[in-house]
């Protein structure tokens, strides 16, 4: 490791006796810390079963240094912190060593909640000091030997401090660091590029026709396609309605090789939407395919001038593609840059616009920038770095949607992970065939999507998946249990937003080892994960709008490099959602003493009713439960809330397994049923409402706005 380390936050080195708790500590940033308080009295504090690394050892062996330990069993911890504190004097230091572990890559902690639990206990005041190492956290494009960050926080006092204040101050100051990262300053075109040609040899398939092109004839395609995209449009950004496939991943390429921002339109929304996005998107050209504009008839499409068809266009470009193949294999990435005039910084530049998936209301335009995507493909490319094998994904989510975007398109191409395409995450028979004969391991996908794979798939059709994540909504357990007695493989749930790039949490699969170190939990059922590399958290008391200590219920706020810069055109909004630079979610949720974040909903799937907050995912749940829904093959039930003049609101549920003959009495027995779970009664719908299906979008979440229209149109 190099030893050009960084030290932020100096100020916030205490000038008294304290207590220092570094999140990680590697010997080396040991040394730094130990030089950077040189004339200070040191004690090294260490929990009694704490397996240190050798150098470690022998170094306070040698140095002679003074140090001492506890047990998270001590019935009396803080009298032992008060002959700590006593020990150091007025101005002496205590270091605890969290020693060696088994963790996730870019881990925010190295410690275990019992330990944390117990240094809290000590009653010292305690400083935090975040340790950042970008060995663990970059991208495959990225070169060099960067060292650490060691990043102090402000000290919290004895009375107050608890492990939720200080997990809180530990991501806040790895968030610090990781914002600055050179590459963050680079562009998503540079890094494109890099990624291709690095990886010239992997492989995009194509699910509809079995067709294979590698990175290196991609990069060929798309920078022909990119000189004529030049000539052809005048705007800033250009549109593109398209599938999932090679062509939809060479539109997207093409458009950011030309200098110009990619704005995959929702095809899937309502007129209004889309008419909406294009208005407010400001393209003159629209790249798109013949036989997709024959299926999705319906469409408002522009008029025909504005339209470009890559089927059309890229068998004349023949000539111009084979020199740019011929050009990428001969020389440096720098040079072809050069050649093609793509730019390598970008930082906060704006890279690609998306749009809300109007669940709750009209889209609202994303942009994101450079420094956004390149945040979260690093962050996103960490978490799965101790999957090993890990080298082919399925590539089926809408590119309209942040999670296919940046998961399926971005993210493969620079960490050079082969593709297999679809234009479809409904086909989940199509799909199952691709992951069978091309041994499909990484499955990214959303609950609604794998209720999917429950009816049509076989169980051997998926062996070769080692992972499956999903996004967009909340998994209800019952269907993560019943795809894992199906399937053998545990779906883990993650969580993120268009705004946030999309990724901010996600699990991942424990693996147990071994060795005498301890092996930290990398996934918890119920839980969306840790936070990735680099994302800070706060909380705010819902009712009251006062921050509140992460662990106890309140609105998420979020803030990183991944973070967008604010939404298009659209002051007031973006003024709703920031805060000196926090980004407010409108998620509800808290984080326990392990890391994980738990969702409990979106504050707008909340209903206040008789002053208190009912938690609609929650309740689906129980009732799910409840009613013994366990096949979960398809959504059957949605909880909305309307207005209610006595309590402020009441809950409606919408059913897809109730007779309208029998409503009255299902209602009165799903009630009944509820209290039975020790659901309270306030909770209980008051009405059920039978339906055909549920309103789903296309990205697999609950249509919320179109759920409230069925409410209202049936009552």
């Amino acid at each position: 490791m190099s030893n050009n380390f960084t030290v932020l936050g100096t100020e916030n080195i205490p000038n008294r006796a304290s207590l220092i708790i570094p999140g990680r500590l590697s010997h080396s940033e040991m040394l730094t810390l130990e030089q950077q308080l040189q004339g200070r009295k040191i004690i090294w504090l260490c929990e009694e079963n704490v397996i240190l690394p050798n150098e470690t050892e022998n170094y306070l062996a040698t140095q002679n240094a003074e140090a001492a330990s506890f047990s998270v069993n001590d019935p009396n911890l803080e009298k032992v912190g008060a002959q700590l504190y006593n020990d150091l004097s007025e101005n002496g230091v205590a270091i605890f060593l969290p020693g060696k572990v088994n963790a996730l890559h870019g881990a925010a902690s190295h410690i275990e909640a019992t330990t944390l639990a117990a240094l809290c206990s000590l009653r010292l005041p305690v400083t935090p000091l975040a340790v950042h190492d970008p060995m663990e956290t970059r991208l495959n494009t990225t070169s060099g030997l960067p060292g650490s960050y060691l990043v102090f926080k402000p000290e919290i006092s004895a009375d107050k401090v608890n492990p939720a204040k200080w997990q809180q101050a530990n991501l806040l100051g790895i968030s610090e660091a990781f914002s600055q990262r050179p590459f963050l300053n680079e562009s998503l075109a540079y890094n494109l590029l890099k990624g291709l040609k690095l990886n010239s040899s992997v492989k995009i398939i194509d699910g509809t026709n079995d067709q294979e092109r590698t990175y290196g004839v991609i990069l060929g395609v798309a920078l022909a396609f990119a000189k004529y995209l030049k000539e052809q449009t005048q705007k800033d950004r250009v549109a593109i309605i398209l599938p999932p496939g090679i062509g939809g991943l060479v539109a997207n390429l093409a458009v950011l090789f030309a200098g110009k921002v990619p704005v995959n339109i929702n095809f899937t929304a309502s007129h209004e939407a889309i008419k909406s996005s294009i208005a407010q998107a400001d393209v003159d050209k629209f790249i798109t395919a013949d036989p997709f504009v024959r299926k999705v008839s319906d469409f408002p499409w522009p008029p025909v001038r504005d339209l470009i068809h890559v089927e059309r266009i890229l068998p004349n470009l023949k000539k111009s593609i084979k020199r740019w193949v011929i050009v990428t294999k001969i020389f440096p990435t720098d040079m072809i840059a050069k050649f093609a005039k793509i730019k390598k910084t970008g930082g906060d530049e704006e890279a690609v616009l998306l749009f809300t998936s109007g669940s709750s209301g009209s889209p609202k335009g994303v942009p994101l920038t450079h420094r956004n995507l390149l945040a979260n493909v690093c962050q996103f490319s960490t978490r799965l770095g101790l999957l090993p094998g890990d080298s082919s994904l399925l590539g089926c989510l809408p590119l309209f949607h942040s999670f296919g975007c940046t998961a399926t398109l971005w993210f493969p191409i620079i960490q050079g992970i082969e593709i297999v395409s679809y234009p479809s995450p409904l086909d989940t028979k199509r799909l199952a065939e691709l992951i069978e004969t091309n041994k499909v391991t990484f499955l990214l996908s959303t609950p609604t999507f794998l209720r999917g794979y429950m009816r049509r798939v076989k169980p051997e059709q998926l062996e070769s998946v080692k992972l499956v994540v999903t996004g967009a909504e909340k998994l209800p357990t019952s269907l993560a249990e019943s795809f894992h007695k199906k399937f053998g493989i545990y779906p883990l749930e993650g969580y993120g937003l268009t705004e946030t790039s999309p990724a901010t949490n996600f699990n991942i699969i424990n693996v147990p080892t071994e060795t005498p170190e301890p092996d930290l939990s990398a996934s918890k059922t119920g839980s969306v994960g840790q936070f990735l590399a680099g994302i800070a958290v706060k909380m705010t008391n819902a009712a009251t709008d006062k921050e509140c200590d992460i662990d106890q219920s309140g609105i998420i706020w979020l803030k990183g490099a991944n973070i967008f810069p604010g939404y298009l055109n659209n002051e007031e909004k973006t003024d709703e959602v920031f805060e000196d630079d926090w980004f407010k979610t409108g998620d509800v949720g808290r984080v326990d003493s392990d890391g994980f974040l738990h969702i409990e909903g979106r504050i707008s799937r909340f209903s206040k009713i008789g002053g208190e907050m009912v938690p609609h995912e929650t309740l689906e749940a129980a009732i799910i439960e409840v009613l013994g829904l366990d096949d979960e093959t398809e959504r059957k039930v949605a909880v909305v809330g309307v207005p209610d003049e006595k309590k402020g609101e009441a809950i409606i549920l919408l059913s897809c397994i109730t007779d309208a003959n029998t409503v009255s009495q299902a209602c009165i027995d799903l009630r009944y049923k509820l209290l039975d779970a020790k659901i309270p009664s306030l909770w209980c719908p008051r009405e059920i409402l039978p339906v055909s299906e549920i309103p789903i979008l296309a990205s697999g979440k609950l249509d919320i706005k179109g759920c409230e229209n069925l409410v209202a149109e049936l009552r």
